[in-house]
């Protein structure tokens, strides 16, 4: 309690006196206030489950709290590590992000019909998360050190878009097509922010697109689940079950929800309630106003990033920008595919809420990741200190 009264008394004396802050404050509140409020709702949908299954209500809740701490302190450890690391070390993390995407289908643990995580001691890694990011940071490098080549010729563009292809192809043997999408998503947004050729990239996003539709059709189980989101109430109690049961949870929300704890939904009924359909529980209880909340945080994050990326980019360190406007664009399209999945006007997908849902992969690489992007905003503050750390340590 001294410790943290020493810390609120300097925040105090450094707005008092103009002092600027470290970095963006507004930004990581908002952060804190999805975290705290995740593990408020991880621990309202799991009790009955984990009672009922483990004979531990607060089973998820107390692992929930290991994943967010080991998340914290993570994420301490990257705001004190300069960027330059991350910059020297893009191409070594890709090549491990895609050894343990090749490990997956062969030694990874199937749950629920999937392979997509590796048993490491107590806790099940779920290489997919880590990759995300790895291949944020490699894309983020190569386009500063290739910016003439990836913003005038096919090749330039064409090269990390096979990486992608190669990345998709690995994820897909799982399967994770909502990961693959989003991965292609993202790195299909940074290369368009870095100024690719329009004409390159509108024939790239339609071969993409006809890709996509092309897997759709050539699985059953991906047919299912789209024609279930077009019209789930055709088959209730089996396609559409979980969409179905969502949106009775939220519709039972009305305004203000049932009060914490007062999801009828998460007790027999809606599966998964405390990872990827989280919100539907959320809205059941704290209503719509509580969700629209939600979204609304969610949304001024994405904006903060966003013009942390920005700031960078008109400092000419082009590194941390587009680093920051990929991890902008991971962190607000997950968020928007859990939500619309969660909402019905989107076809279901496995990704969970960001910094909200139940499990330690997600919540460890995305503090991680936001981690990173306030450091590039402690350097667009600081730049002469930064300068001087990063040769210190280099």
């Amino acid at each position: 309690m001294t410790e943290l009264a020493r810390t609120l008394a300097a925040s105090r004396s450094q707005a008092v006196n103009g002092e600027q802050s470290r970095f963006d404050m507004p930004l990581f509140w908002s952060l804190l206030f999805l975290i705290g409020l995740g593990l408020v709702m991880v621990a309202s949908a799991s009790i009955d489950i984990a009672d009922r299954k483990l004979g531990e209500p607060l089973y998820y809740l107390i692992r929930q709290l290991i994943f967010v701490g080991i998340g914290l302190s993570v994420a301490w450890a990257a705001l004190r590590l300069d960027l330059g690391f991350w910059q020297h070390s893009g191409t070594s993390l890709l090549i491990f992000g895609f050894v343990l995407l090749i490990l997956v289908p062969l030694i990874g643990r199937e749950i629920n019909g999937s392979v997509r995580w590796l048993h490491v001691g107590p806790f099940n890694v779920q290489p997919s998360e880590l990759f995300k990011l790895f291949m944020i940071i490699y894309l983020a490098d190569y386009m500063e050190r290739r910016t003439e080549e990836v913003t005038t010729t096919a090749a330039g563009f064409l090269k990390p878009m096979a990486l992608l292809g190669l990345a998709a192809f690995l994820l897909l043997l799982e399967p994770d097509f909502g990961s693959a999408a989003v991965l292609s998503a993202t790195v299909l947004g940074m290369l368009f922010l870095g100024g690719v050729r329009l004409r390159l990239y509108g024939l790239l996003v339609l071969v993409v697109a006809a890709v996509v539709a092309a897997l759709i059709i050539s699985a059953p189980y991906r047919m299912q689940r789209l024609t279930a989101f077009m019209n789930p109430w055709d088959d209730p109690f089996n396609s559409g079950f979980q969409l179905t049961q969502a949106l009775i949870a939220i519709g039972q929300g009305e305004w203000l929800g049932a009060g914490l704890g007062g999801s009828i939904q998460k007790l027999f009924y809606l599966p998964e309630a405390h990872t990827d359909f989280l919100f539907a529980v959320m809205a059941e209880e704290l209503g719509l106003v509580g969700s629209v909340i939600v979204i609304v945080v969610f949304s001024f994050a994405v904006w903060r990033i966003l013009c942390i990326g920005k700031r960078a980019n008109e400092a000419g360190k082009l590194f941390q920008a587009y680093m920051s406007y990929g991890i902008g664009l991971w962190f607000g399209m997950q968020a928007f595919i859990n939500i619309g999945v969660n909402m019905g006007v989107l076809p279901t997908k496995g990704l969970t809420l960001p910094l909200m849902s139940y499990g330690g992969s997600s919540i460890v690489v995305m503090c991680l990741a936001l981690a990173l992007v306030l450091r590039v905003d402690y350097e667009n503050r600081f730049p002469r200190k930064a300068k001087m750390r990063e040769k210190s340590s280099w």
